[in-house]
């Protein structure tokens, strides 16, 4: 795939394609030793997704990566010689060899170390292809394609697959050796009939064996370091110890492939430690190529990458400094599109295709959501529209905060503000502390807390920052995006209105339209700043309207659909000037992870001329199905490139049509902050109460295996 071509990958259901980028390419030359574009290595294929070594991992890595990509093969031996494609010499923790030789487990020395488990120098090559099957090798991954696939041998990779560039890497050469086969003996017989272009190993003494054995063309050998601290098991030095010598590399290698570590260490807090280390320049001047290991989307990255893969790579390959000579990746198509879509882009390059990226509490996933540095971030990284969830103090200030439960988003419970603490069932069935019980001067004394959404998985965001930044004021907020000389919009969401009015006597609409009028959006927008006011709520929208048509409506829609009547779009279109679904509306999950399909909820709408915003992304791999490789840019474009199909579950008028707001009732004088609502009586049905949706079922497809 060259530097013009569309990246087409073939999905489970859907395709997606990568725009092309030439003519937005930079002419400036790679800071590889040789110039040219850094390898992308696919580490078992596409391992990220199927089993390592798989015949569809093969495949599909093949299908979604740049031209030349290199196929890893990781060779382990037979106990009659024969060479398979096995990430380990043990095959019980990616294949089903227990289930299928229960009493087959033995316990060997390997490199002075105890070990135990199903070994391959206990089976014949017959023994594995005949009933062994591969899984999974990462629990965290799909087991979808669990046994179904055979294992293969380097015959068979380069037959059946036939690869542009093929790599060998040879883990325990020693180990074989003290069982009485040879990998030389295995890669020079080899090498008559298949074509191998590089060679490695993190044992010196085996490029001993093999130097000159293959002749002038013969494939590039590159030595693999290990653990800094961990011993070289034919010299017994470290792997530190070998590298202050990189002359001496040379002399049996024209490369070296080391961890990310080596290059960009880490803290003990997953940051950068800056500036990286001089390893690739110091290689470079010894002539050796440098090539790295241990990229994975799944997995935590340095905080620093804000989760993103993408940025990961292009800090290795296109960071001004140096470039890499290779990555070796478990999602080569996340490799493939940093280096061949990504690389060399500047920050005014043109986009490929017309949308908006919108905000969510400004840059949430970097700072606490709906502060001034989450809104300075989420400038700065590109944003064209920023977004405002408006709450109300008690004093009536209108600010931003994604939530009106303070609780959720300050460190509210660590004050004496929890005697404030009240119980609100039109807002949770839970006691809040709620943004209406606190003065906008006593608010700002809270420290924000950063979102942390996957805590489950033990995953947070940028705890450095996790109480940086302060709320502002919905004034404010509007003053910032004025002065901004790249947004082109803002979007304010208004929740809770009912209620707010009803209750606490506090009329959030009209406090949004004073301050729009206040901070000089009087007329729809400032020069250039285009507002959007969203709601889940049909009769908040139609209120503005009433009030004022100056300002573009969004109607945000809660529930997942899978499809929507005529009828409800010309509803929504009475009050909207656009819609806001979620991610399932548009591709439905079924409970293994995988989507089912693509409804036609977003072509139906946009037939109508309405536009769709979606929401909401974010970066880390456990929000993604596995069809998008845990690659948010991946995900991304399936969302902007995707076509529609088939629908679900359909949303109605009925869905649609609420009473009007109802008046501001003023505050109860009982209701002072600290008193409970226990006694509260229920809600009337409201604006804010909804009817159940009516649901069309439909027969899902049968998921697609490649």
């Amino acid at each position: 795939m060259g530097a013009s071509r569309v990246l087409l990958c073939c999905v489970v259901l859907i395709q997606l394609f990568a725009g092309q980028t030439d003519a937005q390419r930079s002419s400036s030359p790679w800071q590889t030793l040789s110039g040219d574009a850094p390898l992308v290595i696919a580490r078992g294929g596409f391992s990220g997704l199927f089993p390592d070594s798989s015949f569809n991992a093969y495949d599909f890595a093949k299908q979604t990566s740049v031209a030349g990509a290199a196929l890893w093969c990781d060779v382990q031996l037979t106990k009659d010689g024969a060479g398979i494609c096995f990430p380990d010499l043990k095959l019980n923790n990616a294949s089903t060899v227990e289930d299928v030789y229960p009493n087959r487990q033995k316990t060997y020395s390997v490199n002075g170390v105890s070990t135990q488990g199903w070994f391959t120098i206990d089976f014949s090559l017959r023994d594995l292809i005949s009933n062994v099957k591969l899984n999974r090798g990462i629990l965290s991954r799909s087991e979808k394609f669990n046994g179904i696939y055979a294992i293969m041998t380097v015959e068979d990779v380069t037959t059946q697959i036939k690869p542009e560039s093929f790599w060998l890497n040879v883990q325990y050469d020693a180990f074989y050796a003290q069982h009485n086969l040879s990998m030389s003996s295995f890669l020079i017989s080899a090498s008559t009939t298949v074509s191998i272009d590089y060679i490695s190993s993190p044992e010196v003494n085996f490029f001993k064996k093999i130097a000159g054995r293959f002749g002038r063309n013969g494939p590039s050998f590159v030595f693999q370091f290990l653990g800094k601290e961990d011993f070289e098991p034919t010299t017994n030095r470290t792997y530190g110890s070998i590298l202050s010598n990189l002359t001496f590399v040379k002399t049996f290698a024209s490369g070296i492939l080391v961890p990310k570590s080596y290059i960009l260490p880490l803290n003990d807090k997953q940051y950068l430690l800056l500036p990286p280390a001089s390893l690739v320049l110091d290689a470079h001047k010894a002539g050796l190529q440098v090539y790295v290991s241990g990229f994975v989307n799944d997995n935590d990255i340095a905080h620093d990458y804000s989760s993103d893969p993408v940025s990961e790579y292009l800090s290795f390959v296109d960071n001004g400094n140096f470039s890499v000579d290779g990555v070796l990746s478990d999602f080569p198509i996340t490799a493939s599109a940093s280096i061949d879509c990504f690389s060399h882009l500047g920050r005014n390059a043109t986009k490929q295709v017309d949308f908006l990226v919108i905000s969510k509490n400004g840059a949430s996933g970097d700072y606490p959501g709906c502060t001034d540095m989450a809104y300075d971030k989420a400038i700065k990284d590109g944003a064209d529209v920023i977004d405002c969830s408006v709450q109300m103090s008690s004093d009536g200030k209108p600010f931003c905060a994604h939530s009106i439960d303070l609780s959720n988003i300050t460190n509210i419970a660590q004050t004496p503000f929890t005697k404030r603490s009240t119980h609100v069932p039109e807002i949770s069935s839970n006691d809040g502390m709620y943004t209406f019980s606190l003065t906008w001067s006593e608010i700002q004394t809270l420290k924000p807390a950063i979102s942390n959404p996957y805590r489950v998985y033990n995953m947070f965001r940028n705890p450095n920052e996790k109480n940086s930044g302060k709320f502002i004021l919905l004034s404010d907020f509007l003053n910032l995006a004025k002065t901004s000389t790249s947004l082109s919009g803002v979007l304010i969401s208004v929740e809770k209105a009912v209620y707010l009015r009803e209750k606490q006597g506090l009329d959030v609409v009209k406090a949004v339209l004073d301050t729009l009028t206040e901070t000089g959006y009087s007329n729809g927008s400032t020069t250039k700043t285009k507002v959007m006011i969203q709601s889940t709520n049909s009769s908040v929208l139609v209120d503005f309207k009433k009030q004022s048509s100056k300002y573009e409506t969004v109607y945000k829609v809660e529930e997942k659909i899978g499809d929507i009547s005529d009828s409800a779009i010309e509803d929504i279109k009475k009050f909207a000037n656009a819609v806001v679904i979620g991610k399932e509306t548009v591709f439905p999950l079924f409970d293994d992870g995988f989507i089912i399909r693509q409804t036609n909820v977003v072509e139906k709408l946009h037939k109508s001329k309405l536009p769709v915003y979606v929401e909401v992304f974010q970066n880390e791999f456990v929000s993604q199905p596995f069809d998008f490789f845990s690659d948010p840019t991946v995900e991304i474009n399936s969302y902007v490139s995707g076509a529609a199909q088939a629908p679900n579950p359909v949303f109605t008028d009925d869905d649609v049509t609420e009473p009007p707001l109802p008046p501001v009732t003023a505050k109860s004088p009982t209701s002072s902050p600290g008193t409970s609502f226990t006694n509260a009586q229920a809600p009337r049905p409201s604006g804010q109460t909804r009817l159940t949706l009516s649901l069309r079922l439909s027969v899902f497809a049968s998921l697609l295996l490649l």
